[in-house]
């Protein structure tokens, strides 16, 4: 396979800033087509790609190599389904479904075909987290007795997009910011053995939860994770405590604002964090207390299509397995029993 040929299956925000970018700029994929219903947005950026106004045409399509699923929450699980069946390799953006009863279907359907299944959870190669996790694995905080995860924001108004604020199965804060959270948590702690969570809907005419309160529960600690969309003032992105020290991190990768100005990836500077928000490492060692600032890691996303890449064609592991992100899932569902019956669910 000399590229893969790539389709996306929308051109919102997803497709426009997240995906496109990437696979345009890899030498491994070819930006091949798109799913647009009535307009021709992506050929204005990419005049050599093809517009294709009905999924089942590009499923038709046998040039086509892989589908990128990044569509309303509640259509993954049937776009997925009917990409693998026509024999493509498939990333879905997160959450990857709104069930794990249909998360493990697509898994042992992909495994049924053959074909690679990969869900995009980008966020692990933020600058931020980047550096969280190699502080974590250096063992300099000792073992963890706490970690706060936070996705704030202050934006009172409802979105303009109806699908996000529609209340169907798979919509609210907890699946679209909270699968941020959640695999990144796993990512450093692995499963929790319990999960007790806090929902609640906050701004007005919301139909939808736009608040949570996740702890996830280990055997020497816990996790909590939360997210509000009344934080005027930023609290830090992430705190973790241990028995030797803190490290407390903002939350300041710039991708996003990159990919919003038109820059393009793999630029100069690309994903690097101003100094000014390096993470404060606050020690103790031989009964001396030691600050500080640790240079943060340098985001990005492009490592996830590099991965995507190496699966594909060399038959490598995949940068995020569906596997990990049907945990993700997993989480997702004891938050909201715990939610409902006020307890703690034990995994």
């Amino acid at each position: 396979m000399a590229t893969i040929n790539t389709a996306l299956c929308s051109y919102g925000m997803s497709g426009h800033l997240f995906h496109a970018p990437f696979i345009e700029a890899h030498p491994d994929f070819n930006l091949y087509a798109v799913f647009e219903r009535t307009k021709n947005l992506a050929e204005k950026k990419y005049p050599n790609i093809k517009t294709f106004r009905a999924l089942d045409d590009i499923l038709k399509d046998e040039t086509i190599d892989l589908v990128v699923v990044n569509t309303p929450n509640i259509t993954h699980y049937d776009y997925t389904k009917k990409a693998l069946e026509a024999g493509k390799h498939v990333i879905v953006e997160k959450p990857f479904t709104v069930t794990t009863k249909e998360a493990k279907e697509l898994i042992a359907l992909a495994e049924k075909q053959n074909l690679k299944l990969s869900v995009y959870h980008n966020r692990r190669w933020d600058s931020d987290f980047k550096t969280v996790k190699k502080v974590v694995q250096q063992g300099v905080l000792g073992d963890i007795v706490e970690a706060e995860f936070h996705y704030d924001r202050f934006d009172p108004e409802l979105s303009y997009k109806k699908h996000k604020e529609t209340p169907t199965e798979g919509v609210g804060s907890l699946y679209d910011l909270g699968s941020h959270l959640i695999d990144q948590a796993l990512q450093l702690f692995g499963m929790p053995n319990g999960v007790f969570a806090t929902l609640d809907t906050f701004r007005k005419d919301s139909k939808v939860g736009d608040y949570f309160d996740v702890k996830l529960y280990y055997d020497s600690h816990f996790v909590t994770l939360k997210s509000s969309y009344f934080v005027r003032e930023p609290l830090p992105a992430y705190s973790i405590h241990g028995t030797k020290g803190s490290f407390i991190k903002s939350k300041a990768d710039i991708q996003e604002t990159e990919l919003q100005k038109e820059i393009k990836p793999n630029t100069a500077n690309w994903g690097m964090e101003p100094e000014s928000e390096r993470g404060l490492l606050h020690t103790t060692e031989n009964n001396t207390s030691k600050k500080e600032l640790v240079v943060t890691e340098e985001g990005d996303y492009m490592a996830y299509y590099n991965g995507v890449a190496e699966a594909i064609k060399n038959n490598k592991s995949l940068p995020v397995t569906a596997e990990e992100a049907t945990q993700v899932i997993t989480i997702i569902e004891a938050a909201f029993l715990s939610n409902t019956e006020k307890k703690v669910i034990t995994l």
